[in-house]
């Protein structure tokens, strides 16, 4: 069970990287990445395609129709975009995961977490995909939100007498990403997978997964679980997702 102090902190956000199989199209969860300070604010863009619609005329050239305004079609939907800036602060200890609060001598321990995620990997075709969580959301809102990142500014603003960073500001833009098996894996229960984070419970994956948190049963016979409604010893463990038959 969580000690009283757990209780009071404020859930932070994550990102879970996920590793393409080489020569495959699985992707895999990775370990997870938790910030060391929650952003301020982020921004989600969408930007939707309508174009003005025109008729020939008799001379065969394209004229608007006379009307007080054109006549829209659609275009087509673009990617959503999440904007994020994250600060990051070594000056004192850091605890994280349970363990003893340690110094860090060089922020950019941290920072190369997120740099690591716009490179290729070995065996892997192009940077990964990431899914960001951030507290409950209803479903279909902003978060998860899956995508690959397309910007990265990095700041760095205060420095040790040798030279090293100790606090930094990240600004961080990902485009949303659908590619067809890691959304499967949302989508189609049979091969869906979920990794326990502080807070869940049963009834609130199948809330997300399912639409429907009285599901959680089929959740708890399908991984054993002999004590379903404390999933505070299961952090960081995968449950799996079996279809609804």
């Amino acid at each position: 069970m969580p000690n009283s102090d757990d209780s009071k902190r404020p859930e932070r956000l994550k990102i879970i990287p996920f590793a393409k199989q080489e020569g495959g199209d699985t992707f895999n969860p990775l370990p997870e990445i938790t910030v060391l300070f929650n952003p301020e604010s982020y921004s989600i863009a969408k930007s939707v395609s309508w174009g003005s619609a025109t008729s020939s005329g008799g001379g065969g050239g394209g004229t608007q129709r006379k009307v007080n305004a054109p006549i829209l079609t659609f275009g087509g939907g673009e990617s959503r975009q999440l904007t994020l800036e994250l600060f990051f602060d070594v000056t004192q200890p850091i605890q994280s995961g349970g363990k003893p609060a340690t110094l860090i001598q060089d922020v950019r321990e941290e920072t190369n977490k997120i740099v690591t995620l716009t490179r290729i990997e070995r065996g892997e075709e192009h940077p990964r995909v990431c899914r960001v969580f951030w507290g409950d959301a209803p479903i279909d809102s902003d978060f998860p939100f899956t995508g690959v990142i397309t910007s990265l500014t990095q700041k760095f603003t205060m420095f040790k007498p040798d030279g090293r960073p100790v606090r930094a500001t990240l600004s961080i833009t990902l485009k949303e990403f659908l590619d067809p098996a890691l959304d499967q894996r949302k989508t189609d229960p049979e091969l869906t997978t979920r990794i326990i984070r502080r807070g869940d419970t049963l009834s609130k994956i199948a809330a997300e997964l399912y639409q429907d948190p009285t599901r959680w049963r089929t959740i708890a016979d399908a991984n054993r679980l002999s004590d379903p409604r404390n999933l505070d010893a299961l952090i960081g463990k995968t449950l799996t997702i079996p279809k609804l038959r």
